[in-house]
């Protein structure tokens, strides 16, 4: 027998520099040099929606305005790129630990 692991994704409706407003999954979040990031993908309810998507993944960082925490852009190109490829290897190793762990 089975089990079914029930899964219910942390999503965030962001709003961009337009107004306009998206739902995002977190796929992950982590700290680096006393600052903290995030790792997103669109939402979508519908699963056919999500194929017409180019699936790319979005890094923000976590900004304080108002003793509130807020998601904002990495404006630093340098910064991006290595905070987007700390969280492509710690992706490709969860998804690899669980590849590993169904073959069990």
């Amino acid at each position: 027998m089975s089990e079914q692991i029930e899964y219910t994704p942390d999503i965030y409706t962001l709003i961009d520099e337009e107004g306009n407003e998206q739902a995002f999954e977190l796929l992950d979040a982590m700290e680096l040099d006393g600052q903290r990031y995030f790792a997103l993908i669109p939402y979508f309810e519908s699963p056919e929606d999500s194929l017409e998507d180019d699936g790319d993944m979005v890094i923000l960082k976590s900004q304080i305005v108002d003793d509130e925490e807020m998601m904002a852009s990495i404006d630093d190109d340098e910064e991006y790129e290595k905070v987007g490829n700390l969280f492509l290897d710690r992706l490709a190793d969860m998804f690899e630990e669980e590849m590993s762990g169904d073959s069990e």
